[in-house]
Order: structure tokens, then C-alpha cells, then sequence
């Protein structure tokens, strides 16, 4: 039986022999081109890993680890598999997202294997691969710290970028749809925004920002489009929009613009609205059915209270279903034309339902027109 005290001893010498193997099988080196960057501001990462122990073979995972405090993106390695002298070289694209101290963490696993074990992996066919056997170990690399310089107060977007807009047209009809495009391009970290035009008195359809953006030159080039359209039913003004831009490379803050846009919109005239011809005809109201209701209500007013009620009940039901409007709302057959009736009629109730149709034929979704004919018979009482 292993007494304590050679216990003891066994562990501290496998303890030494795993710490002098560690130091013996490899050395590292971590550098970055900027020890003091801006927020968003690229910077370039580097590992370099050298075999030292010549009597194994070594294999290496490595990578930065997540956080919300930086961004990375590897953009290169280079590796020199020499015989037992392996040499790996990792580079890293490096944002800070916050100002202060900021820790990049690694994660680095040593494999270390034999020529025989290699030999031993390969040795089977494609239908037959054989695992390569590894003695895995985490490495514990000290964190980087940098000290990161803040932005400007209210900067938006980090690098050197251009913006362009378009606009087709400045007139239009009422309520029809006027396209607008803005693109930022340039290098630096990529300029994703949030809604760039503020409710107005306008309806705005603005779609998801498209994002083109690829590592150069140790930093990324950067293409971003945002499309969106507006509409209104008479004339309106899209405000200028200010995005406050800095250049890390230069150190001085600027401002990609959009001017004022002036819309001129043209009313429809009220018959374009409606239906040319009278389909189903119009309804004349018989209301001489009223006098006789009324007569029937004096005389039997004081006993048949019960009856009066029902009976008035039953004359509200008539007189919406007799309705001019009702019948016209259910004679229309398509989502557009049931939008041209309710814009006709300038009535405030139909505002919500109007603003919900205009969106779904904008943006092209299938129009559920049943749903719409119901909400707007609904309305009607």
C-alpha cells in the first residue's frame, strides 16, 4: 500500500513534470499595432506561437474569446509545419466597444501527439478513419489589457465614410408611395444605425439595412443601404438628416448630411374615387313602415313595454342592413377598391383601417380583403 508521504511525492514530481513541459513545449508572443485605440476603432492582434520541444508534435487551438466589450474577426494565419518545429502565426481584426480598460481574453488548447499516433490515424482508408489520439491541455494565456479612448460626445458612426442619397421624384399623388435610398461607404467599423428618418406627418415603410462588409487593409470596407418610402395625403417636408461621423485616423469629427426634402403631393379628384357606375344600384329607404310602427307604439305603449323594445331592437338591425353604405362596402370586390371607398367618405373612423391597408399594399404582403371588408362594416355602427 502507497503510504502519504510517497503519495505526496508522486504528485509533486508529475505537478513539476506537467509545469516543465508546459514551459519547455512552446513559447508565445502577443502584440497588437495600438495599445491605446479609440471606440471602434480597428486594430491588428497578433499571435505567434513557436515549437520548442523537438521530441513531440504539437497542434494548437486557438481563439479570442466572447465579449460584449470587443468585437474581432481572424483574418489570417500562417503556419511552418517543419518537422517537429511547428511555428503558427494568428492576426486578429480588433473593435473595443467600450472606453477604459478593456481585457481581450484567450482561449488556447495545446495537442500533443507522437509521429507514431499520426502514423497510426492515417493508416486506415476513407470508409475507416482513424481518430489521431492527443493529450489536451488548456493554456492559460494572461489577459491583454488596453486602455481605450472614448468618442466624441454623440458620435454614430467610427471610420471614413461618404454617404449618397436618392430620391426619384418629388410629386406625387396622394397616398402614393415615393422611394428614398441613403448609402453610407467608406472603411471602418460597419455604420448599422438605427431608423434614420423620425415619425412625421407622413406614413414611412423603411426595410432593414442592407450590409456589405469585408476585412482590408487591417481595418473594413464598408457598404450600407437603406431604403425606405413615403407617403401623404397632401404636401410634407422630410427634416435633414444629421449622422455625426469621426475619424480615428485623422482625430476630428464630421457630418454626413441629407438636406431638407420639400414633397408636393396632388389630391385626387373626389369622382376618381368612386366607381364609375352604380353597382348594385342604390338603395331608395321605404321608411313608411315608421308611421305605422308609430301609431302601433302609442297605442300599446302602456301595457306591452316588453314588445316595444324587442320591436325597436329589431328596427335598428333593418335600418343597418338597409344602409346605402353597407350595401356599397360588401359590392366591392378588391382590397384597392375598398380603400378608394373609405378615402372617399372623409370620415374619421376610418383612419385606423385606411393607414392598415395602405401598409399592406406597400409593402406588396397578400391583402386579406375579407378581413378588411368585415372591420370596415363594423365601423359603419
Amino acid at each position: 500500500m502507497i503510504n502519504m508521504k510517497t503519495l505526496l511525492i508522486k504528485t509533486f514530481l508529475g505537478y513539476f513534470f506537467l509545469v516543465f513541459l508546459h514551459a519547455e513545449d512552446f513559447s508565445y508572443n502577443i502584440k497588437t499595432n495600438k495599445s491605446t485605440p479609440y471606440v471602434k476603432e480597428a486594430f491588428i492582434l497578433t499571435l505567434e506561437l513557436n515549437q520548442s520541444n523537438k521530441a513531440v508534435v504539437l497542434l494548437f487551438n486557438f481563439s479570442l474569446k466572447k465579449s460584449a466589450d470587443y468585437d474581432f474577426q481572424r483574418i489570417d494565419i500562417e503556419e511552418d509545419e517543419t518537422y517537429h518545429n511547428l511555428h503558427i502565426k494568428y492576426t486578429y481584426l480588433v473593435y473595443a466597444l467600450k472606453s477604459g480598460k478593456v481585457a481581450i481574453d484567450f482561449e488556447l488548447v495545446k495537442k500533443v501527439t507522437t509521429d507514431a499516433s499520426i502514423a497510426y490515424s492515417f493508416s486506415g482508408d476513407r470508409d475507416n478513419v482513424k481518430t489521431l489520439e492527443t493529450k489536451d491541455s488548456k493554456i492559460h494565456i494572461k489577459p491583454l489589457t488596453l486602455k481605450v479612448k472614448a468618442l466624441p460626445k454623440g458620435t454614430q458612426v467610427v471610420g471614413d465614410f461618404k454617404l449618397s442619397y436618392d430620391i426619384e421624384k418629388h410629386q406625387a399623388k396622394a397616398h402614393e408611395p415615393l422611394p428614398f435610398s441613403v448609402t453610407i461607404q467608406g472603411r471602418g467599423f460597419p455604420p448599422v444605425l438605427p431608423l434614420l428618418v423620425k415619425e412625421g406627418n407622413f406614413t414611412t415603410f423603411e426595410e432593414s439595412p442592407i450590409l456589405q462588409s469585408v476585412p482590408k487593409d487591417f481595418d473594413k470596407e464598408n457598404l450600407v443601404k437603406y431604403t425606405m418610402a413615403f407617403s401623404h395625403e397632401s404636401d410634407f417636408s422630410l427634416s435633414p438628416i444629421n449622422i455625426k461621423a469621426f475619424n480615428p485616423a485623422t482625430q476630428k469629427s464630421y457630418t454626413l448630411f441629407v438636406p431638407k426634402q420639400d414633397f408636393s403631393i396632388t389630391k385626387l379628384p373626389f369622382q376618381t374615387l368612386l366607381d364609375k357606375s352604380d353597382n348594385p344600384p342604390s338603395i331608395i329607404l321605404d321608411l313608411s313602415y315608421l308611421e305605422y310602427l308609430w301609431k302601433y307604439l302609442i297605442v300599446f305603449m302602456a301595457g306591452f313595454a316588453t314588445a316595444y323594445s324587442l320591436k325597436f331592437s329589431k328596427s335598428v338591425h333593418l335600418n343597418k342592413e338597409e344602409n346605402p353604405l353597407i350595401k356599397k362596402i360588401k359590392a366591392v370586390n378588391s382590397t384597392k377598391t375598398l380603400l378608394q371607398l373609405l378615402i372617399s367618405l372623409n370620415n374619421p373612423s376610418f383612419k385606423p383601417l385606411i393607414a392598415k391597408i395602405e401598409k399592406i399594399l406597400l409593402s406588396k404582403d397578400k391583402a386579406y380583403f375579407k378581413g378588411f371588408q368585415k372591420e370596415a362594416l363594423n365601423l359603419v355602427f
